[in-house]
């Protein structure tokens, strides 16, 4: 009775851990991803698009007027008979050209902040799919040690039937429970690094850390090592590149603030004057203009010019520089990710195929008593260390594929 108890407290905790698993949440990579772009460090560049605008709308002011009050010409004297008390307003206004160069700068600068936030998030999401794909391939091993651990259980349980009646030998069977046990430490070297990226793309997607999800495991391979690239594509899909160039167009924004500087400025002043003694009340009206032409007050600008014409010239060679490393790099991509693929394709076509036969025939020979157990326990680790290598090969694939991806700046 105790036994039946037993068994059937067994079977509940199976059966919950088995519900646990179905209720876990499922993730694919788009989910993952999607959770990834409102990453509070993009939603950190969003604010400063939005400050920098919102400095812009405060470009075109003016300066404050100024109003001043007090005794004109007038004589030391408690009564005076001369001399007036004046009041006087001044106000500068500011050439429009300059308003609207400094505010197409500052409106420049948001563009070049946003190009700043695209960049980040192609690292964020390249970081992420190489989690995410990371886990998928772990999960594929954890199967695969599911499978290996099922064949040593299957033949540990035949040598023991085996030793009852002298056909093996002790020492052989000790050897197929090490190698058995062997897998548990495996299985918990993949499940910690499972948990690792699994805290990782929780830190990304802004969730609890610990919390534990599901992923999809089926896995779509591109065929990016046909593919082919140009300067023009890479400088409209990166983000790096297009923010040079906007940086370009905010250097020659800034050439326009600096040229503008040429243009005058204008102001007027105007005063009323109360007379003392019986005199004429008075007033002043005047009107001033700056010339900001004259050569001890133009040295500045055409300075700033002409250090803005060698700043542009560096962002051009910078870009070109960029350009060409990012060809470069894309095509090393490629060549890698096709030597990989024929190394993947040869691993699933000829290599493991033939350990599998290797490991039916021994285990064929072992069961008509023509064989002996190392044999057959020496197979099922070869056939289970090669499928791991080609497993191995297959995330390298993935990485190149993310790499290749990020280089190219494809979502």
């Amino acid at each position: 009775m105790k036994t039946k108890y037993q068994i059937i407290g067994i079977m509940l905790i199976c059966f919950a851990g088995l519900r646990a698993k179905a209720q876990l949440q499922r993730l694919p990579l788009d989910s993952v991803l999607a959770r990834v772009t409102v990453n509070p460090s993009l939603q950190a560049y969003d604010a400063r698009v939005s400050a920098q605008d919102a400095y812009a709308a405060g470009a075109q002011n003016l300066d404050a007027p100024k109003i001043s009050a007090g005794q004109y010409q007038t004589p030391y004297q408690v009564n005076p008979n001369t001399g007036s008390f004046m009041i006087q307003a001044e106000q500068m206004f500011t050439n429009p050209g300059k308003l609207r160069a400094k505010e197409n700068y500052m409106k420049g600068m948001s563009k070049v902040t946003a190009q700043d936030k695209n960049y980040l998030k192609n690292q964020l999401i390249a970081e992420a799919k190489q989690y995410y794909y990371g886990r998928v391939v772990l999960e594929r091993k954890l199967a695969l040690l599911q499978n290996t651990q099922s064949l040593l259980e299957y033949m540990l349980k035949d040598a023991n039937i085996r030793l009852t009646y002298g056909k093996e030998k002790l020492p052989n069977i000790y050897r197929a429970k090490a190698d058995l046990y062997q897998l548990d430490n495996t299985r918990e070297e993949l499940n910690n690094e499972i948990t690792q990226k699994n805290i990782m793309l929780n830190t990304l997607m802004n969730r609890d850390k610990q919390t534990a999800f599901a992923v999809d495991t089926n896995i779509v391979l591109k065929d990016y090592e046909t593919a082919l690239t140009d300067t023009e594509s890479l400088a409209n899909a990166r983000s790096d590149i297009k923010g040079i160039s906007r940086n370009i167009d905010l250097q020659q924004l800034n050439a326009q603030v600096q040229y503008s500087k040429r243009k005058p400025d204008f102001g007027i002043q105007a005063g009323h004057m109360f007379s003392y003694g019986g005199m004429a009340n008075q007033y002043i009206l005047m009107a001033s203009v700056t010339i900001p032409i004259v050569p001890w007050a133009s040295k500045e600008y055409k300075a700033s010019l002409k250090g803005i014409r060698y700043e542009v010239a560096e962002l051009q060679q910078k870009k070109m520089d960029m350009l060409n490393q990012a060809e470069g790099q894309l095509a090393a991509l490629r060549a890698d990710m096709s030597s990989k693929k024929r190394q993947l394709k040869n691993y699933n076509q000829n290599i493991i195929p033939a350990l599998q036969n290797t490991y039916k025939t021994s285990l064929q020979s072992y069961e008509q008593n023509t064989g002996d157990l190392p044999s057959v326990l020496d197979s099922i680790k070869g056939l289970q260390s090669t499928r791991m290598d080609a497993l191995d090969r297959l995330q390298e694939v993935l990485q190149l594929q993310v790499a290749y991806e990020k280089e190219n700046e494809t979502y």
